[in-house]
Order: structure tokens, then sequence, then C-alpha cells
């Protein structure tokens, strides 16, 4: 293959401008690395007017492998999905290929190489394509012989990581030309092949960003879904997270072991012990005891191949029964102390590779390589290799696993602890729960404070919590300002003190001076105490026996006094009790604080938000419900306006087409007797010759049975138009069924026929229906048709819009208005793809962003209600779980594409 500046015919047609259009298309379209691939070798194909292109991808040992690939009309065998050993590339050719991004363009006829480098090794410099010509190796020409090839050209792929700039170019695979025949290239066909390797290459570190967001993705699910049940309350649900971890591996099994209380949690296959190693559980093997209590905190050991691994030899005696080969074990300390193991299995599996001619390991017996007879190598017993993102992934699980494993060693001590504890240590737990308690109320009357601003409803909680907390017979709260009682909490019937007055004369003024500096009054027995006979006396009258009272202060001024009353007997206070109370005392001073300062405040900021959430959620649910009716009414009436209409033509339509055929014979059995008239009275009455030169009766004769036949015709029309304004009104069909959705994309052509003839004053519309071969798809028939009917009628409307303003330009030719509709299924025969564009004027990018949104139009005021395209993209998005996009550019067109599922992974809901 050698180099010139002179066009072929083939080029003309084909054009690097449009080559590359479609690239970069069908990489915009796509994210399906293989499909780009091959649309790029088809397309290399037809530009270059090769006989074989393929993509040559390099895999991670080296050898290579055709996973794409175009021939014209079989001039070359394929290669597609044909391994090629390591060194059919050598080292020093990858590296060119790498560092200078050389391009090869050999001729083998003449036995020479091409080679055209993109940097000067000298100066690091980009260069314009620059083609020097060598003696290329003999054992390279024979090579390519042997494969039917007389001139190739050789382009580098390179794979960029996007993430990062200054990452370096791998050598991803290469972009192949063969021809069976010598050929020669041109200077800007190397130069568009080079591009289209760039677009090659921006597709690939597309595809690979892509997988790396899904794999993360992944990760995070399973992350949260392993610790959603490992932290998943009362219980830890450690055998629900084993499942879906060794689901996240891809595993056959695994087993999770709890060294303390040796629990074991299994699933899937499992190994299992022979009988002389004497031990049930491989966790509590002395190997396996010793392995782990070796491994450091935080090492993930992983194996593709147990058998191989020298301190497995006797443990692996267990998995001989199974097919597991592949090994991850997990583990599992608190801080430094082993608590457990998690254990991931991996089942074997045997593998096919289909090699370009046999691979031996001696290669010099067989340079150059003269057969390339495909050769199936099958492997046994693989096993998947455990990737970095396993390792990183298993990394992430064992905090969760240790956390969870440790909860709920402690959640059983807890248990074990209360359960003996009681008759063990009394008084410590007495204490423990007491504290617990204190803790819980104190917390419970806060989050309580916070959670309100209602200082009586506050108060009364303050009283409730404590008085069954400390078991008191009543709990009061006293206000000095208005020197009574104002909130309280009874047990049992003692009388209430609520509003209960005290009396002046009893405390003294420097009460309140002391309880204003943080006094605490604590009396065990109100009889043997130090007090005045009045104090005395009124908690007598009040029967108290006991009594701990303690201060709310707010700032230097008490507000009031917290009261506990023993009224059975008296009470020995406790310390902790004491400072309980004086705890919920300054609780009770920032509630009454936070009430007297922000309640008014906060009851209005409170009521402006709670109004204007309420007008948002209400303007929302207008315009949702807006939308819905209008699109309700209008389906309704419209369906109901089609079934009425078909159903009031089709019974006189079908009278006068049952009734056609009647009239045709008789009419024919008229005129057979007026000819035989004709024939038996040649002279008939001087009246009836008037009369019948009068009504021209030859003409007459002629004409009467054509129209006839017109009526038939016309009769004929109106039951077909009929029969598709019911098909397609679908009123009978309320579910979702299985139809045929050219039918429907038929009757709304025919219902828009109308529309689609031309006049005088606009050409008519050509619609090219390109129809594969597709399944009847599960849909809702009726509203797939109102999608039809939308983006049919507004590919009219645009083509009519555009057909105008075209109207004032004389001597201009214009491509003629065309509507093209499309219909293919995916290779996995789940999802039909429905494309419907026109040569319109187009959308410029700000219309299009908008197109589906309700009430947006760009029609003139009257024409448009800006409902339809926001309702097609309902009924396609929510009603049948697809996708609904459109590709727009100003001067190019329109075009909309619908995808949708055959059949719906689960009942659409209306």
């Amino acid at each position: 293959m050698t180099f010139t500046d002179k066009a072929n015919g083939l080029q003309k047609s084909l054009g690097q401008k449009s080559l590359l259009h479609q690239m970069i298309n069908q990489i915009r379209r796509s994210l399906d690395l293989q499909e780009i691939l091959t649309t790029t070798v088809s397309q290399v194909r037809l530009f270059l007017g090769a006989d074989r292109v393929k993509v040559y991808r390099f895999n991670t040992d080296g050898s290579g492998e055709v996973i794409a690939e175009s021939i014209h009309e079989q001039r070359l065998p394929s290669l597609l999905g044909q391994r090629f050993p390591v060194d059919d590339i050598p080292e020093k050719a990858r590296e060119m290929f790498l560092l200078a991004q050389q391009r090869s363009i050999v001729d083998v006829p003449n036995g020479k190489i091409g080679l055209s480098p993109l940097q000067s090794k000298e100066a690091g410099k980009r260069l314009e394509t620059n083609i020097y010509y060598r003696q290329v190796d003999p054992c390279h020409i024979q090579y390519l012989k042997a494969m039917g090839v007389q001139s190739s050209l050789v382009v580098p792929i390179l794979d960029c990581d996007l993430q990062e700039q200054s990452a370096k170019p791998k050598l991803w695979g290469l972009l192949v030309s063969h021809q069976s025949e010598p050929r020669k290239i041109l200077k800007r066909e190397l130069k568009v092949l080079q591009q289209v390797a760039d677009q090659v290459g921006i597709a690939i570190a597309q595809s690979n960003l892509l997988t790396a967001a899904r794999s993360k993705q992944e990760r995070e699910a399973t992350i949260n879904r392993v610790t959603t049940l490992l932290h998943k309350l009362p219980t830890v649900q450690l055998q629900g997270a084993l499942e879906e971890v060794i689901t996240a591996f891809n595993g056959t099994g695994g087993r999770l072991y709890i060294e303390q209380s040796q629990e074991l949690y299994t699933w899937g296959d499992q190994p299992t012990l022979p009988y002389e190693l004497d031990n049930s559980i491989i966790e509590q093997h002395p190997i396996w005891q010793n392995w782990m209590a070796e491994s450091k905190q935080g090492h993930i050991w992983a194996t593709s191949d147990l058998y191989k691994e020298p301190h497995l030899q006797v443990l692996a005696l267990a998995f001989r029964s199974t097919q597991i080969r592949g090994l991850m074990v997990i583990p599992i300390h608190d801080r430094e102390k082993f608590i457990g193991v998690l254990s991931i299995f991996r089942s074997e599996f045997e593998t096919e590779i289909l090699w370009a001619g046999r691979c031996e390991q001696n290669r010099r017996q067989l340079v150059p390589q003269l057969s390339f007879e495909l050769w199936r190598k099958q492997k046994k017993g693989q096993s998947v290799e455990w990737k970095p993102e396993d390792i990183s992934l298993a990394q992430a699980l064992y905090d969760h696993f240790s956390m969870a494993i440790q909860q709920q060693q402690m959640f059983k001590q807890v248990q074990t602890l209360n359960a003996n504890l009681e008759l063990r240590v009394q008084d410590q737990t007495y204490e423990l729960e007491k504290s617990l308690l204190f803790t819980k109320v104190l917390k419970q009357v806060t989050e309580h404070i916070r959670r309100t601003l209602d200082l009586q409803t506050t108060l009364q909680s303050i009283v409730r919590e404590v008085r069954a907390l400390l078991n008191s017979d009543r709990m009061v709260i006293f206000e000095l300002k208005s020197n009574s009682v104002i909130v309280e909490e009874i047990n049992g019937n003692w009388q209430s003190v609520l509003g209960m007055n005290a009396p002046p004369d009893c405390f003294p003024d420097e009460y309140t001076h002391l309880y204003g500096q943080g006094r605490v009054r604590v009396i065990n027995n109100v009889s043997t105490a130090s007090l005045n006979d009045c104090h005395r006396e009124f908690l007598q009258s009040l029967q108290v026996q006991a009594t701990l009272i303690v201060p709310i202060n707010i700032g230097i001024e008490v507000w009031g006094l917290l009261i506990a009353h023993e009224c059975e007997t008296p009470r020995n206070w406790e310390d902790a009790e004491i400072d309980l109370l004086q705890q919920l005392g300054d609780q009770a001073a920032i509630a009454i604080q936070q009430a007297q300062l922000y309640e008014q405040t906060y009851n209005a900021e409170a009521e402006a938000r709670n109004q204007a959430a309420q007008l948002e959620h209400t303007l929302h649910e207008l315009q949702e419900t807006q939308t819905k009716l209008i699109h309700t009414e209008k389906m309704s009436g419209l369906g109901q306006l089609v079934a009425g209409v078909a159903h009031e033509i089709n019974n006189p339509v079908n009278f006068i087409y049952g009734n056609l055929c009647h009239a045709s014979n008789y009419t024919e059995q008229l005129l057979e007797i007026f000819r035989l008239y004709q024939l038996h009275y040649p002279l008939p009455h001087s009246e009836i010759k008037a009369a019948l030169k009068a009504s021209d009766f030859e003409f007459l004769v002629e004409d009467l049975p054509k129209i006839i036949t017109s009526m038939q015709v016309g009769s004929d029309r109106i039951r077909s138009i009929v029969l598709s304004l019911r098909s397609f009104s679908r009123l009978d069909e309320a579910e979702n069924k299985r139809v045929d959705v050219h039918e429907g994309i038929d009757n709304t052509l025919l219902i828009l026929q109308y529309r689609l003839k031309g006049n005088g004053e606009l050409p008519g519309i050509q619609v090219i229906k390109d129809y594969g071969n597709i399944p009847r798809v599960e849909c809702y028939a009726g509203q797939m048709n109102q999608v039809f009917m939308n983006i049919i009628s507004n590919a009219i409307d645009a083509l009519e819009m555009g057909n105008r303003g075209k109207r004032d330009e004389e001597n201009a030719q214009y491509p003629m208005p065309t509507i093209h509709i499309s219909t293919r299924v995916s290779a996995d025969n789940s999802r039909l793809l429905i494309r419907i564009s026109d040569n319109g004027s187009g959308m410029n990018e700000e219309v299009k962003k908008r197109i589906f949104d309700p009430f947006y139009t760009t029609k003139p005021v009257g024409k448009g209600t800006g409902l339809g395209l926001a309702i097609s993209y309902q009924i396609i998005v929510e009603k049948h779980g697809g996708i609904m996009d459109c590709i727009s550019e100003p001067g190019k067109g329109t075009e909309f594409w619908i995808e949708i599922p055959v059949k719906p992974p689960a009942k659409i809901d209306r």
C-alpha cells in the first residue's frame, strides 16, 4: 500500500467530513463501545474501499483479539473473535505505536513499509504527515501473504485517562485496513483515519468512565445494603448481610465465623472437612487458627486458585468435593483482637479461546506463521481473578462487619450481664439502671424543650418524668410570682395541692435569697428536720413526710421551685437524685426563658413558613392537576368523538355499502332491458326519441356503471377510515396488551392523510417507512397512538411552516418535504426503538431544551396548546418506563427517539 495524493471516486462520494460527523454522532448517541466500534469499521471500510477493516485490541496478557470487523463481499476471511499471540506484534512496534503514534502502510508486492510518525523523537514536537519508506521484515511479508493481504494500513488507538490530565496514554489497540490487492493511500485519508482513531480513543475513555461510575455506584449500593442489615435494630442481620456480600462478589458461597461465640453463618456452596482432620468447622482447625493469628489487621487475602497455596494444602481437602476454587478471606479485628473471619467462595469454570492458528510455546518453530486455521484452546478449572475493586470493596465492608460483630457481642454481654447482675451485684445494677434512667429522662426533657416552646407542656412533662423516675408520691413546680403551685403530678390518693398558696409568714425573704444563690433544700424527715413550726405544720398539712427542693433560676432571679414530696414515709434522698433534680431545674429554667423570649416570634415564623410551604405545594399540585385534567379531558373527548363519529358513520356506510352491489345489479338489468327494447323496437315513438336525445342516453348508459363503481370505491374508503378511527382510539383497551406498533403508526398516517397531500400552496409530504422485523409490544395502544399523532402532527406543522417561508423565493430548489419513520429492536430483543424525523428547519438549543415543558409552544397563538410533547413524554417515560429524546439542529431537521421495553418488567401504573 503506497502513498499518493490522487483521490478516488469512493472518497468523493463519502467524504471525510461525513465520516467524522457520523462517528461523532454515534459516540454522542450511544454509550455502547462495541456498537461504536462496529460502526467505525463499517464506515472506515466504505471510506477507504478496503476489503477488510478491523479493530485489534490488546489484552492484559499482551495477546491481541479482533473485536470488530467489516469485510467486503468475503474477499478476505473473517478474523472476528480470534486471538493472536503476544509475539505477533513485536514489542518494538508497540513502543513506536505508543511513543510516536506511528502509522504503518505495508506494500506487500514491493516488500516495503511506509511509516508516518506524528511526533519527532528528537524535538518532541508534532509534525505534519511525513511518510518515509524502508524495506520491511521478510517474516512480516510472509505473515501478511499467509493472511491473503497485499497491502495494509495500521493506525494506533490510544486510551487516555480523562480524569487525570497528566496521565500518559496507553496503547489500547489498532485500527487495521487490509486489501487483497495493492492499494495506494492518500495523505488526507491518512489524516482522516488518525482523526477517526482519536474519536475512538475518546469513546474508549468515555466507556471507561461510564464503567468506573457504574462500578462505584454498585459498590456504594452494596455497602449501603450491607450497612442497613448490619445496623438494623433490634438485632443485627448477619445472615442477610452475608448473603448480600456473597452476591455482590459474584460468589457461589461463603461463611462468617465469630470467634468468641463460635457462631457460624453459611450460604451457598460449602467445604466439608474429611473425617481424618477431626474438626467439623474449618475455622476451628489449628492450621486455620494459626493462619488467622498471623493475619494483620485490615489485610484482605485472596487467591484465584486455593489449590496452589502452600499453606492451604491440608485444608484444601475440604474443598475437593465442591467446585470452589477462588477464595477471599477477610479476617475481622476489633482493634488488634481477632474476632471473626468472613470467607467468600467462587466456583471454577471452563474457558475456551479461539486462536488464529495453533499457538505453541516455542515460537521459533512457527516464524513466520503460515497457517491461520482456527484452534480452540480449552482450559478447565479456571477461576475469576480478584480485581482491585473487589479488594477495595472488601476493605470498605471490613469496618462495618467489625463494628456489627462488636455491637452484637456487646449486646449479648449486656444481656448476659443484665440477666446475672441482679443476683450478683444488685446494688451496682440498681445504681446503673437509675443513672441510665436519669440520663434518659434528662435527654427526653431536653429534646422536649427543643421540640416545643409551649411552657405548660414542657413543665408538665418535667414533673411527670421525674416523679416516675424518683418514684415519689408528688412532684410540683412552685412559681414565686403567683406564690402558688402551677404544675403537679401525683401517684396515689394523696391530696392535690395544685393552685395552693404558701403561707406568707412561713417563708421569709431570706429563703428566696438563698435559693437565688443555688441553695438546694434536702429534708429526709419532716418530723425531725430543723424547721420552724409554721413550715413543719404546713408540710404536714400536705401529708409530706420528706421533701427535696431545688430552685429554678433565670439569671440571678428565682423564678420558682421544683419540689418532690414523699408522703407515705420519710426518705433519704440520694446524691444522684439530688443532682438529677438540679439538672432538671436548670432545664426548666431554659424552657421558661425560651418560651418567654421566642414564643411569639417562633410561632409567627412557623406560621409563615407553613403557609409558604402549603402555597408552594398547592401550586405544584394545581399545575400537575391542570396538566393531567387537560390531558384526560382531551383524550376522553377525542376518544368519545372518534368513537361516536365512527359509530354514526359506520351504520349508514354499511347500509350504503351493503346495497351498492344490489343497485349495481339492478342497474345492469335495467340497461339490459333498454338494450332489448332497442333491439326489438328499433323505431320508438317520437316522444321517446326526444327524451333519449335530451338525456344523452348513450352517455348515461356508459357513465352510470362508472358512477356505481366510484360509489363502491368511496364506501370502501369510508369503511377503512372508520376502522382506522376505531383502532386509533382504542377505547376498548384500558389495560396494556400486546399490539402491533406498525398498525398504530399506519392508522395515524391514514388519519393524517389529508394533511400529507399537496395543494396549490404547499407541496405534498413524502412519508418513508423503514419498518424492522419487530415483535408485538406490550403497551397502552391508545396512548402510544396519541404519541404518534402528536409527533407526526408536529412534523407536518414544521414542514408546512418551513415551506411557507420559502414561497416568496423564486427559482429556488428545495428538497421534497419528507417524514422518515424507522422501527428497530435491540440486540437482546428487550427494547423497541422508534425514530421519527423530518427535514424541516430544525430547532435551536434553547427551544430544544423546553419542548417537553407543559404549555410551551413555538406555534402562533391559537395554533397549539403546548401539551402534546409534554403528554407524550409522560406517556413514554412514566407510563411505559421508556426513553424519549430529541435531536435537532437549525437547518438540519428534527428527529425524535422513542425507546420502550417490549415487555415491561412490572405492571404499568396508569
